[in-house]
C-alpha cells in the first residue's frame, strides 16, 4: 500500500492546476522532484506523483510526469511506413543505434545532417526523462579507407583514426552531444567473428576460398524494410558479380586477406569483415539483439540496413528493432550531395565561413525526413536568425542585470509579496510550451519550431525590454522583470533541447557571428572601421551620395550599418545580392 506523505497531500492540492504551472513550482514543494525548469507539468495522477516521490529519482520523476502528457511522442517507422507512438521495450530506458561515418575524409553536410537529426532525438528523449544508451559507430576498416591510404602512403588504421578525430571535432562544433558509446570496427573483431560463426552454424552463411558470404535466400522476409524483392534485383548493378556466390545477391560477411591490406586471424583464414556485419555485431554487443531505435541516412535502407536485418535474424531469431528511422538527403541543386558525385561541401568548409550554430539552425530548418537543399542564401538566413535570437537575449540580459541586484529573491518583493508575471507573458509562456511540445511529439517536426510562438516570445522580450527602460510603477516594473526572466528561461530551454545553446555567453556568440560575417565580406575589423569612419566624415560634410554608396557596398557584403545618434554601429545581415558559389 502506498504511503501518504506530506508531499503527496500537497501534490493533491496542486493537482487541479498542475497543467498550468511550470514543473519547477511543483519541484519546490515536492523536493524529490529535482528537475530542470524546462519541464511542463500536464495533468497527472496521484499515483504517478506517489510513485515518483517514493523512488526519489530525478529521472523517474521526469518519466512519471512525461507519461501523463496529453500527447505522446510519435515517430515515423520506416519499417511500417507510418507514424507510431514511441514506446520503448524497457520502462524509462531507450536503446538507440545510429550508423556513423566511414572515416577516410572530412565529413560533408550529409553526415552533419544525420548527426544533428539524431542528436535532436537524443536530446528530446533525455528531456522526456528517458535513460538513453546511444551508440554511434565508426567504420575504420573499409575498401574506401584502404584505397585512400594507398594514395597517401599512410597506414589505413592511422588514416581512419585521424579522420575519426576530425569528425569528433566537427560534432563538437555542431553542439552534438557525445553518444554513450562510439565503437570502432577494429576494436570489435571478436564480436564480429562470433556473429559470423553463429550465422554459418545456422546455415545462413558459407565459406568460399577464405571469403564468407551470406545466403540471402535463407531469409524468408528479405526485403521487408526496403521493399526490394530478390527476384527483382539485377546482378552487377551495385558490385561486380562473383561467380562463386550461390545467389548474385549474396553479400560478403568476411573478406579474405589481400597483400598490403589490414587483416585479422579467423577460423576461415586471415581477412577482414564486410561492411554490413559490423553494425549487426556492435549493436548486439551494446544493446542486445532487441532494441528500440536504429537510425541512419535514407540511403542506408538498402542494402545496408536490409542486410543488417537479415544478418541479425540469422544469428538470433528473436532479433528485433522496434523503430527504424531515416533522415533525408542534403541536396545541391536538387541532386543528392555525396563524395562519389563530387558535389559535396564539408562541414569544415562551411564552419570556416559560417558559425556552427548557423549551420545547425540550417540543418534543422526542414523536417529530418525531407530533402534539404543546400544554398548560400539559406545559410545566410540561418546566420541572421541566430544573430537575432542572441541579440535579443543579450539585450534582455543587459537590461535585467541592473535590476537583479536590487531584487532580493526571484519572484518576490521585499515585503514578501509574490510577483506574478504579466497576463500576456503568462499567455506567451503557455503558448511557447504547447507549440514546442506539439511539434516535437509529432515526429520531431523542427521545421517550424523556431517560428510562431518562439518568435512571439522573442518579440515579447524586445518590446518589454524597451518598456523596462522607461519609468514604471514599482509593481508593474517587478512584473515586467519577472516576466522577462521567465520567458528568457523558456526560450533558452527550447534552444537547449534543439542544441542551439552552447556554453558561451550571448555576447561571445554575437562576437563570433560578427567575426564570421567579416570573413565572408573579406574584410578585417580595421578595414571596416576605416569605412565606417569614412562614411561618418561624409555624413558630416553632407555628402549623402557617398554615405549611401558605402552603406550599399557593405550591405551587398552582408554588413548592415545603423546610425544611432552620432555613432554608427554594424551587424551581420543577408547580403542583398548573394552569389551561389562553393565556400573557399
Amino acid at each position: 500500500m502506498l504511503k501518504w506523505t506530506r508531499a503527496h497531500r500537497i501534490a493533491a492540492k496542486f493537482i487541479r492546476y498542475a497543467s498550468e504551472q511550470p514543473l519547477r513550482l511543483i519541484s519546490k514543494t515536492l523536493p524529490s522532484l529535482e528537475v530542470g525548469s524546462c519541464w511542463t507539468c500536464y495533468p497527472v495522477t496521484i499515483e504517478a506523483l506517489w510513485s515518483a516521490s517514493d523512488r526519489k529519482s530525478e529521472r523517474d520523476s521526469r518519466r512519471c510526469l512525461a507519461m501523463a502528457n496529453k500527447k505522446e511522442l510519435r515517430v515515423y517507422n520506416s519499417m511500417t511506413q507510418q507514424k507510431e507512438v514511441f514506446r520503448p521495450a524497457g520502462e524509462g530506458k531507450v536503446g538507440m543505434y545510429v550508423c556513423g561515418v566511414t572515416a577516410y575524409d572530412f565529413s560533408h553536410l550529409g553526415h552533419g545532417r544525420a548527426a544533428v537529426a539524431f542528436d535532436v532525438l537524443y536530446r528530446y528523449l533525455l528531456h522526456l526523462g528517458y535513460e538513453v544508451i546511444y551508440v554511434r559507430n565508426f567504420t575504420d576498416v573499409d575498401d574506401k579507407i584502404i584505397r585512400r591510404a594507398n594514395e597517401t602512403g599512410e597506414n589505413p588504421l592511422d588514416l581512419s583514426n585521424r579522420f575519426c578525430q576530425e569528425y569528433l571535432t566537427d560534432m563538437a562544433d555542431l553542439q552534438c552531444l557525445p553518444p554513450t558509446h562510439q565503437p570502432r570496427v577494429s576494436d570489435h573483431m571478436e564480436q564480429i567473428k562470433d556473429m559470423i560463426t553463429q550465422i554459418i552454424d545456422n546455415d545462413c552463411g558459407y565459406v568460399v576460398d577464405g571469403d564468407v558470404f551470406f545466403a540471402v535466400d535463407k531469409i524468408s522476409n528479405y526485403g521487408c524494410l526496403s521493399g526490394q524483392k530478390l527476384e527483382n534485383q539485377r546482378a552487377g548493378e551495385r558490385v561486380a558479380v562473383d561467380s562463386r556466390k550461390r545467389n548474385p545477391a549474396d553479400f560478403a560477411l568476411w573478406k579474405a586477406a589481400k597483400p598490403g591490406e589490414p587483416s585479422w586471424e579467423s577460423s576461415w583464414g586471415l581477412g577482414r569483415p564486410g561492411w554490413h556485419i559490423e553494425c549487426s555485431a556492435m549493436s548486439a554487443h551494446y544493446l542486445s539483439f532487441k532494441f528500440d531505435i536504429h537510425g541512419g541516412g535514407i540511403d542506408l535502407i538498402f542494402p545496408h540496413h536490409e542486410n543488417e536485418i537479415a544478418q541479425s535474424r540469422a544469428a538470433c531469431q528473436e532479433s528485433c528493432v522496434s523503430h527504424w528511422m531515416h533522415n533525408g538527403h542534403v541536396t545541391n541543386n536538387n541532386e543528392k550531395m555525396s563524395k562519389s558525385l563530387g558535389n559535396f561541401f564539408t562541414i569544415r568548409q562551411i564552419t570556416e565561413r559560417y558559425h556552427p550554430l548557423a549551420l545547425r539552425h540550417f540543418l534543422i530548418s526542414a523536417h529530418y525526413r525531407s530533402p534539404l537543399n543546400y544554398s548560400v542564401l539559406q545559410l545566410e538566413s540561418a546566420s541572421e536568425a541566430v544573430y537575432y535570437i542572441y541579440q535579443t537575449l543579450q539585450d534582455c540580459e543587459d537590461t535585467l542585470s541592473s535590476f537583479r541586484e536590487a531584487t532580493p529573491s526571484e519572484g518576490t518583493e521585499p515585503k514578501g509579496k509574490t510577483v506574478r508575471v504579466l497576463p500576456d507573458a503568462d499567455k506567451c509562456i503557455k503558448g511557447l510550451r504547447k507549440d514546442f511540445h506539439d511539434k516535437m511529439v509529432d515526429d520531431l517536426n523542427t521545421s517550424h519550431v523556431l517560428t510562431g510562438a518562439f518568435q512571439d516570445a522573442l518579440k515579447f522580450i524586445n518590446n518589454h525590454t524597451n518598456a523596462l527602460k522607461k519609468k514604471q510603477q514599482k509593481q508593474r516594473q517587478s512584473a515586467i522583470i519577472q516576466s522577462l526572466s521567465e520567458i528568457e528561461k523558456e526560450v533558452k530551454d527550447v534552444l537547449d533541447i534543439l542544441g542551439l545553446l552552447p556554453p558561451l555567453t550571448s555576447s561571445e556568440i554575437l562576437q563570433q557571428l560578427k567575426g564570421k560575417a567579416l570573413i565572408r565580406a573579406d574584410l578585417t575589423e580595421e578595414q571596416l572601421s576605416c569605412l565606417i569612419e569614412e562614411r561618418s566624415s561624409a555624413r558630416r560634410e553632407k555628402d549623402f551620395a557617398k554615405t549611401d554608396r558605402i552603406r550599399a557596398d557593405l550591405t551587398a557584403k552582408g554588413i548592415a550599418l545603423m546610425d544611432v545618434g552620432t555613432e554608427t554601429i554594424w551587424r551581420p545581415c543577408v547580403p542583398v545580392e548573394q552569389e551561389e558559389k562553393l565556400p573557399s
